[in-house]
């Protein structure tokens, strides 16, 4: 199983991925996607592999897409771990999944937030402008038709909301480890 989690900038994501993580260290059935982009190596944002265009062109790449002015991929090799059984659980953009809905056997998740809270979120990060995070606030991105999604409002404390997640990769066939 693919479990593709999707959602705005600002909806805690990040926060929710590495928590679960940590929860999950022990499984050997759940996978965690470190993605490739192109992007340099940041300690204060996502942990991801950077790579330069060029190196990025020569990934074999189960999905890639471009987003803000980067690429962004998730590794080729995610396809032997589904096939083998375990749950492979990546953050994608939303442009993706019907792609990988064709291609895996999947779910989505998806990690959001009010308006305003996003607004604050995104302010806090210092990394845009007031009109880049309107900008951001507007866009309207639909999911696609008949693909499962199972939506977490992240408007609580990160303890909450990946709790939710847990249980949300349960429903999906993950086991949910105790508290």
């Amino acid at each position: 199983m693919l479990i593709l989690v999707v959602g705005p900038s600002g909806a805690g994501k990040d926060t929710i991925l590495s928590a679960a993580r940590s929860r999950l260290a022990n499984d050997p059935n759940v996978r965690f996607v470190r993605r490739v982009i192109t992007r340099p190596a940041d300690p204060d944002n996502e942990d991801h592999e950077p790579v330069s265009e060029a190196e990025f062109d020569r990934r074999a790449l189960a999905l890639q897409w471009r987003a803000h002015g980067l690429r962004y991929g998730i590794p080729q090799d995610v396809t032997a771990d589904i096939e083998q059984g375990r749950m492979v659980i990546a953050n994608v953009s939303r442009t993706v999944l019907a792609d990988a809905a064709r291609r895996f056997p999947v779910r989505v998740i998806e990690i959001t937030a009010p308006p305003a809270v996003l607004a604050q979120r995104l302010a806090k990060r210092g990394r845009e402008t007031a009109g880049d995070v309107a900008q951001r606030l507007a866009r309207e991105v639909t999911l696609p038709p008949g693909v499962p999604v199972e939506t977490i409002i992240n408007d609580s404390t990160p303890e909450q909301a990946t709790q939710r997640f847990l249980e949300a990769i349960s429903r999906a066939g993950a086991p949910v480890p105790p508290r």
